[in-house]
């Protein structure tokens, strides 16, 4: 495998362009990178010393004219767009940074422009729960929250949008340009294996990571295409997928955020062929079974948790489109992507490469400064190119020298007829011979307790049998499906 930083370089108006993989800055993200996309070799930029900061544009496409998002069936142009960031961005209080809270998804976009523009970094929790905004509002002091909706009780400093859409007038405005290494958003993690913990995004590397987005999706629909989402913008799954494609490229978003099924047919009805929905499994496997009908896709995407196969093939059956995956984190954003169906294997973005080690894998990607070491297991595939996901390093079990992953109990327990939804987790406290129990929450309403444990023997060793396995109505995922810990916990002392 080559070292990083290899590759042909060229000088281009006091920019050094690297072939290969980079160090900092951003791949290129506008018209420029067409005549560079078509080489396969991702495109970075490094500054020579001395060379001003590089800009790069708040929005991108072919025009004023074109669509960056619908509202109530509505195109809204480029044009209007930029009225209404402005028009936001002149009447934002002074400050560091604010807590992004805009429901809406248009407003949500406009927001978080206004704020860039501004010079302010987008404080994205884990949650919209107050408790979980406190601690982030706690950790930028001087920040406000804002938000297009009255909220009771508000949090503290809270700043109200101006109503939506602005007047725009005849004259043409200069698009506006970011310096790359503006930090425009601060990223918290779901908090599944803990504590949510921060992570700033420049401008610069949200370009360079949503480059491999765009050229990925392009190269399955076109260049232009509509998105609807289930998923909440807040979330980076949700920020690359429905706020970083439409100010990158001639993609519009739905204006909404649809959550039960005949909301998620109404959103796609709304908007022009070709459409993309963006889903989690959790969504997809609810409006699988709801059989509510939707209008032609062009294709599904997923993210935030494993897809299961049967899954996959039952929708791609239904609504005759290809269901694709992203795989990315908080720290490093999407960097892979497959079609369960067709193969298990994850299929790297340019420019990304992998190195496996004993506790998780290393990613060394253009949009990261410096490597990120994630606790997926990962074996390599066609010359480094592709991987399997073999687990997590947190997931894996040892008792009494036999080897088991929490990853796939909970596939085979949610593998059991009659189980809609349901996890295996292993408990902090050790019992009293040392060892820490493996127990289960399962959402199965026509079984029980002693029905599933059953099922279970004839499915894994014995020694990985959960003991307690509750019963409950519900798991408490959060906006994108998954199961913050501590939650999961709660549940499971509640019933002890």
């Amino acid at each position: 495998m080559r070292g990083r930083g290899e590759g042909a370089a060229i000088a281009l108006h006091g920019i050094h362009v690297r072939f290969g993989r980079g160090r900092h800055a951003a791949l290129l993200g506008t018209e420029w990178s067409s005549s560079w996309e078509s080489s396969g070799l991702s495109t970075v930029f490094d500054r020579n010393p001395g060379a001003p900061p590089l800009q790069l544009p708040l929005l991108a496409g072919s025009g004023p004219g074109r669509t960056v998002a619908w509202r109530d069936g509505e195109p809204v142009s480029a044009k209007q767009f930029l009225a209404d960031v402005r028009r936001v961005a002149s009447q934002l209080p002074a400050a560091a940074a604010a807590v992004n809270l805009c429901e809406e998804r248009y407003a949500f976009l406009v927001a978080f422009c206004a704020l860039v523009l501004r010079g302010q970094a987008n404080l994205l929790p884990s949650s919209r729960a107050p408790r979980a905004i406190d601690e982030v509002m706690a950790d930028h002091p001087g920040c406000y929250a804002l938000g297009e909706l009255p909220l009771e009780p508000a949090p503290p400093h809270y700043h109200r949008l101006p109503p939506l859409p602005a007047l725009v007038d005849g004259e043409e405005e200069p698009w506006p340009t970011i310096d790359a290494e503006q930090v425009v958003a601060i990223g918290y993690t779901s908090g599944s294996t803990g504590r949510p913990a921060a992570h700033v995004k420049t401008w610069g590397s949200f370009h360079a990571s949503n480059a491999g987005n765009l050229r990925m999706l392009r190269e399955r629909i076109g260049a232009c295409f509509n998105v609807v989402a289930t998923v909440p913008p807040q979330h980076m799954y949700g920020m690359e997928t429905t706020v970083l494609l439409p100010l990158h490229g001639d993609v519009a978003v739905c204006g909404s955020r649809p959550f039960f099924p005949a909301d998620v047919a109404t959103a796609l009805a709304a908007v022009p062929a070709p459409r993309v929905l963006v889903i989690t499994p959790v969504h997809l496997r609810a409006l699988v079974e709801s059989g509510v009908e939707l209008p032609p896709l062009a294709a599904m995407l997923s993210a935030t948790a494993p897809m299961p196969t049967e899954l996959a093939v039952r929708a791609e059956r239904h609504y005759s489109a290809p269901l694709l995956e992203v795989f990315g984190s908080t720290e490093t954003c999407v960097f892979a992507t497959r079609q369960p169906t067709a193969s298990e294997l994850w299929r790297l973005y340019d420019g990304v490469w992998l190195h496996p080690q004993p506790d998780g894998t290393q990613i060394h990607a253009p949009q990261l400064a410096a490597p990120v070491v994630l606790a997926d297991l990962v074996t390599l595939h066609e010359g480094g190119r592709a991987f399997r996901l073999c687990g997590r390093h947190a997931d894996l079990l040892e008792i009494a020298g036999k080897r088991a992953s929490l990853g796939d109990l909970t596939r085979r327990l949610l593998a059991i007829p009659g189980v809609r939804d349901g996890v295996v987790l292993q408990l902090d406290e050790p019992d009293a011979g040392g060892v820490r129990r493996i127990a289960a929450l399962a959402v199965a309403p026509e079984l029980t307790e002693a029905q599933i444990l059953e099922a279970l023997r004839g499915a894994m060793d014995p020694l990985f049998l959960p003991r307690p396995l509750r019963l409950v109505d519900t798991l408490p995922r959060n906006d994108t499906g998954k199961l913050p810990r501590a939650a999961l916990l709660a549940m499971l002392v509640g019933r002890d």
